[in-house]
């Protein structure tokens, strides 16, 4: 069985990918609406995440 290694994103490409600013993507993760993980000092975002994350936002907004 082969184990897939999810796509981390670093804080700057979600920052692009949503045209939003540093302060937002921190405050999405810490109100735990934004799943993150830390490595090393840095925090990452699994794609998959931020998927989820503008799937709900898109669910709510309707």
């Amino acid at each position: 069985m082969t184990t897939v290694t999810p796509e981390l994103l670093t804080v700057p490409e979600v920052m692009a990918r949503l045209k939003l600013e540093r302060s937002t993507v921190y405050d999405l993760i810490r109100s735990r609406r934004l799943l993150s993980i830390t490595v090393g000092r840095s925090r990452h975002i699994p794609a998959d995440a931020l998927s989820d994350f503008i799937a709900r936002e898109i669910e709510e907004g309707a």
